[in-house]
């Protein structure tokens, strides 16, 4: 088994087309631009004798046509909106590129996904891989809605001709591993000179909805002695926030305010309500459940001494995910292998599909460099030669799974 680089960054060039947007892509989930890849993935694998096909949560879907023992590979295949033109996608054709040379070898032994919506149009993330899973129901999807007004997932899925589809569930029995291969989508492997990362875990990202209230009223007669100023109620519990949690984190911790509201938002009206959309990462247990506990008491001592009320929502709590020994062992040798001296051991702060599968399939993540650490804009950018690199590694740790 062995890859054809050129072919594979053929191919990323081609799906760069789909959607273009300056110099990324805008290929939202069951976007007129997000089914043309899906097809086009479909109609790559049944040329290699695959039964493929996509499935009725739009996850790409296929079974090499090999007497095994089999991998899984993949990643997902649309876009944040506006962004950039490899997130996912790259792990998707460097997933086909294994099946490719699997088939050239005479093997057909590596299945294919590309999941739907990690991206999280439709929710939080990774609804594709929860549903292969076996972790998403009828009842869950009936509430998704598409956060850019596009509709209902129901009734994009019914639009692409995908309701009446049985979702395709997960033969555990069947794969010895699952790949999946990313853009680093930060500047750890470009700072220090490397190539290659080999992931060790996928933080856990818990997210939560922080809301003030207050009292609205004129913004020139009402005296700050009586104000019950939601605003300020949240500006004081995010300072406290910047300055405690570095004390209570881990070496790769990070939090963000990634919305902040106030109601009714005008220039001269005390907001009477605010809210901030928070989330923090880490793929230590205890480092999350202290980060929590104190967020915890942050907003009650807010609630307490007031003048505003002060209450915490839990958004969603992912679970850390760490890789397994054997998948990790096979992309460290075939990095050393490859690129002597220029493979990192290292966590991912990003969330991926890898951290849905790996509690069902022992399961590996390998990252290439992002320039300057860019991603989810549509400047994210990865250099040809680290491109072709990372497909020749990719492909020869499966072989070596394959063929210990």
């Amino acid at each position: 088994m062995k890859a054809n680089p050129d072919r594979a960054l053929a191919d990323l060039y081609r799906l760069r087309e789909i959607g273009r947007y300056k110099t990324g892509v805008h290929r939202p989930t069951l976007s007129p631009e997000d089914m043309e890849t899906r097809h086009w993935l479909v109609g790559e694998l049944q040329a290699l004798g695959h039964q493929a096909g996509i499935d009725g949560i739009a996850n790409v879907w296929s079974r090499a046509p090999g007497d095994g023992p089999f991998v899984l590979a993949g990643s997902h295949i649309e876009s944040q909106n506006h962004a950039g033109w490899l997130d996912g996608a790259l792990g998707v054709v460097y997933a086909l590129e294994a099946a490719r040379a699997a088939h050239q070898a005479g093997l057909g032994v590596v299945d294919v996904m590309a999941f739907a919506d990690e991206e999280g149009h439709f929710s939080g993330g990774f609804i594709g891989s929860q549903s292969f899973a076996g972790q998403m129901t009828e009842a869950e999807i009936d509430t998704l809605t598409d956060r850019s007004g596009r509709g209902t997932l129901r009734e994009l899925l019914a639009a692409n001709g995908l309701a009446d589809r049985e979702r395709v569930q997960i033969d555990r029995s069947r794969y010895l591993a699952f790949f999946e291969a990313h853009i680093e989508q930060g500047q750890t492997l470009e700072a220090s000179g490397n190539q290659i990362g080999v992931v060790t875990s996928i933080v856990a990202i818990w997210q939560y909805r922080l809301i003030f209230e207050g009292a609205q009223n004129h913004a020139g007669t009402t005296t700050m002695a009586i104000r019950r100023d939601a605003a300020a109620a949240l500006q004081r519990v995010w300072n406290q926030i910047q300055t405690t949690f570095p004390d209570l984190a881990g070496p790769h911790s990070v939090w963000t305010a990634g919305n902040i509201t106030l109601d009714p938002g005008q220039p001269s009206i005390i907001p009477g309500r605010a809210e901030m959309l928070f989330q923090f990462r880490d793929a230590d247990q205890a480092t999350l459940d202290r980060l929590h506990a104190h967020l915890q008491t942050l907003v009650t001592d807010e609630d307490r001494t007031g003048p505003c009320s002060a209450r915490l929502e839990i958004i969603s709590q992912t679970v850390p995910a760490l890789m397994a020994k054997a998948p990790q062992a096979a992309l460290k040798a075939a990095g050393e292998a490859i690129a002597p001296g220029k493979t990192l051991v290292m966590p991912s702060g990003a969330g991926h599909d890898a951290q849905v599968i790996a509690p069902h399939v022992p399961s590996a993540m390998m990252f290439v460099p992002s320039i300057g650490g860019i991603s989810h804009h549509w400047s994210e950018d990865t250099a040809d030669e680290d491109i072709k690199l990372g497909v020749q590694v990719y492909v020869d740790a499966v072989r070596r799974i394959l063929t210990p």
